[in-house]
């Protein structure tokens, strides 16, 4: 047994409680893939982290991401608790204004942005919808074709179908069939608030195997929206999401595009703050 330090965390929200929940385990450069992978089965929180020195000197640290199923290349909010995390630990960055963390897909930019962290989003990949795909998932989402405005797969880590709805309101009101939703990993839907809303967006992330449960806030789905959306003009350069509000959440995603880069951010509390042996 070797003891750590351990962090939980809520990200995307500066109210405790209201956001999605992250464990850190810190100094884990000794621990093995499966007693990794048995703590975020034990968690059985959307996300457990690791974080080890890294390997690449560019790299401030290095994070390692497990759901209760396996591990993650990428993911958007383990990226900014884990920072979070970190800098209350003590943490300090080789380069002033910067952070940077390697993960598996690489090297990915934080930045303090006031009370809140972002990242640079990592680069997206994007496929149209098959035919077929867009059906069965409108089918299993309880949506008609006449709400939907767009489709996209979205691949920056995680492969999210997406799809862009009508309204805030009807993305609020969809009711997912889960025998019908297991045909995919995840769904992501996103719609507008009205015009002078304080949040542009409401996002929904659905989580389709091994069993269908909704993501309070997402990182990764915001981040691949942000850059579909902002580059097909239909989202501004700088605005807030809104994320959770079916789960009695009240995430908050802030958006801003700065050039080639899309920068995902939101602020984070520590719930829990103590030690674990592993």
């Amino acid at each position: 047994m070797s003891r750590h330090a351990f962090d939980q965390v809520d990200v995307f929200t500066a109210t405790a409680l209201r956001g999605n929940a992250l464990a850190v385990v810190h100094g884990a450069d000794a621990l093995d893939d499966e007693r990794m992978q048995q703590l975020a089965r034990w968690t059985n929180l959307s996300e457990t982290t690791f974080l080890l020195a890294p390997t690449d000197a560019r790299a401030d640290y290095r994070v390692r991401i497990f759901t209760p199923t396996g591990e993650l290349p990428f993911a958007g909010h383990p990226t900014l608790g884990s920072c979070h995390a970190w800098l209350g630990r003590g943490g300090v960055a080789q380069r002033s204004g910067a952070i940077v963390q390697q993960c598996a897909v690489g090297l990915v930019r934080i930045r303090s942005d006031g009370e809140a962290l972002a990242f640079a989003a990592p680069p997206l990949a994007r496929q149209e919808v098959a035919a077929d795909d867009l059906d069965a998932v409108l089918a299993a989402l309880g949506v008609g074709r006449e709400r939907l405005l767009a489709a996209q797969w979205l691949k920056n880590g995680p492969n999210w179908l997406t799809l862009l709805l009508d309204s805030a309101a009807t993305v609020l009101a969809l009711s997912p069939d889960a025998a019908k939703m297991a045909r995919f990993a995840t769904v992501g839907v996103v719609g507008a608030h009205p015009v002078g809303t304080a949040c542009a967006f409401e996002v929904r992330g659905f989580v389709c195997q091994p069993a269908l449960h909704e993501d309070p806030v997402t990182g990764s789905l915001n981040a691949g929206i942000a850059e579909w959306l902002i580059g097909a003009g239909r989202a501004p350069d700088r605005y807030v999401a809104a994320q959770g509000a079916r789960l009695g959440r009240a995430g908050r995603v802030r958006v801003v595009r700065e050039g080639d880069d899309f920068w995902i951010g939101g602020e984070s509390v520590t719930c829990i703050r103590g030690e674990i042996e592993l």
